[in-house]
């Protein structure tokens, strides 16, 4: 069901981005905490899909973990919010995707939702299949959160999304009318 947020006033666009944002900062810093802090942000422009990969080919800060695993995380990351990501893309790089497939159609299909992209500013392995990511949004041309976290797991050898970063955003969506509370699959629960 597709969702017309152009009707509403232009002042409520970036406040239903922060809401947004918000979500995922508070729903998504999962059960590993770092002791560290976050790095400064060092750009704050209007992210587009080519800022996300040039992003994702930047080395961010490192620590407990391989190169490989970084860069990967960085890249798969950057995509699944890039803009210009396919559905069944994101899909694939998302956490159980195949069990939010409506979902992110319902939210994609939302202009704001085109407006969110992300950078990542590190990335922590705490093990084997999981790594705490520390990243900027930016919803509609501006940085509406610098070093948000978010988790990061190693699924069938590939490192996706964690699901719970998609489920805070579209906790956060239904909040703001963004999206239906139908499209929350159980597995949001």
């Amino acid at each position: 069901m597709r969702f017309n947020l152009m009707a509403r006033p232009a002042y409520l666009a970036p406040a239903l981005g922060l809401v947004l944002v918000t979500a995922i900062s508070a729903c998504s810093s999962g059960s590993s905490s770092s002791s560290s802090s976050a790095p400064a942000p060092t750009q704050s422009t209007a992210a587009s899909t080519a800022a996300a990969t040039s992003a994702a080919a930047s080395a961010p800060a490192t620590s407990g973990g391989s190169g490989n695993a970084v860069s990967e995380i960085t890249a798969n990351w950057n995509t699944f919010f890039s803009p210009s990501t396919s559905n069944a893309k994101r899909e694939q790089l998302l956490q159980n995707g195949s069990q939010f497939s409506a979902a992110i159609s319902a939210f994609s299909a939302s202009p704001l939702a085109a407006a969110v992209t992300s950078k990542v500013d590190s990335v922590t392995v705490t093990s084997a299949t999981a790594a705490t990511v520390k990243y900027n949004l930016s919803a509609l041309g501006t940085t509406v959160a610098s070093g948000a976290s978010g988790s990061a797991v190693l699924q069938n050898g590939t490192w996706k999304v964690g699901d719970s970063v998609f489920c805070g955003l579209l906790s956060e969506a239904v909040s703001a009318g963004v999206v239906k509370s139908s499209v929350v699959p159980a597995a949001c629960s």
